[in-house]
């Protein structure tokens, strides 16, 4: 039994959900989103919520369960109050700018790293520092987050790289005469 899965997603007020052609549609303030629904399980949407049940007693629907119950929660969420993520730059010469839909990095290395902003994402520098990516699409924002900090990820020996604002790296002590 998923607990997850078991609470129905409340959807709050100037909000519209519908499901059709197996597609569930959310509409809000901040845009429209979409998700494909799963044939294992079985969505209701009635009296201002919707729940999310297997279609069947296997295996399979009931790990697909809690996911689903999930991504619904995330389409809800997206589109009344959208998702961001916060990355720190850590390093001496390490710095970006967001220049309208393009990112520069500057990592250290030979070349600067610029990177095009995918469509629905928003990306501010407030220092040359800081990152902060938000948009209505939760999946988006975490994959463009990876991929900026995959090109320096935080090292162990003096903690450079781009790490995510409240993430600890574990630090080791260096070699010793």
């Amino acid at each position: 039994m998923s607990r997850i899965g078991k609470v129905p997603v409340a959807i709050p007020s100037g909000v519209e959900a519908k499901i059709e052609d197996r597609t569930l549609l959310v509409k809000g303030p901040k845009g429209t989103l979409s998700l494909g629904l799963s044939d294992l399980i079985e969505y209701k949407l009635e009296d201002g919520v919707i729940s999310v049940k297997p279609a069947n007693d296997t295996r399979a629907a009931r790990n697909h369960w809690g996911m689903q119950r999930t991504l619904v929660s995330n389409l809800v969420e997206g589109v009344t109050d959208g998702f961001s993520k916060v990355l720190d730059i850590k390093g001496v010469g390490y710095r970006a700018n967001a220049q309208g839909k393009k990112l520069k990095l500057q990592l250290g290395y030979s070349h600067d790293v610029d990177l095009d902003v995918p469509e629905g994402l928003e990306v501010k520098t407030p220092d040359q520092t800081t990152i902060e990516i938000s948009g209505i699409d939760k999946q988006a924002v975490g994959q463009f987050a990876a991929e900026i900090r995959r090109w320096r990820k935080p090292e162990p020996y003096k903690g450079k790289g781009i790490a995510y604002r409240g993430e600890y790296i574990f630090r080791k002590e260096g070699k010793k005469k």
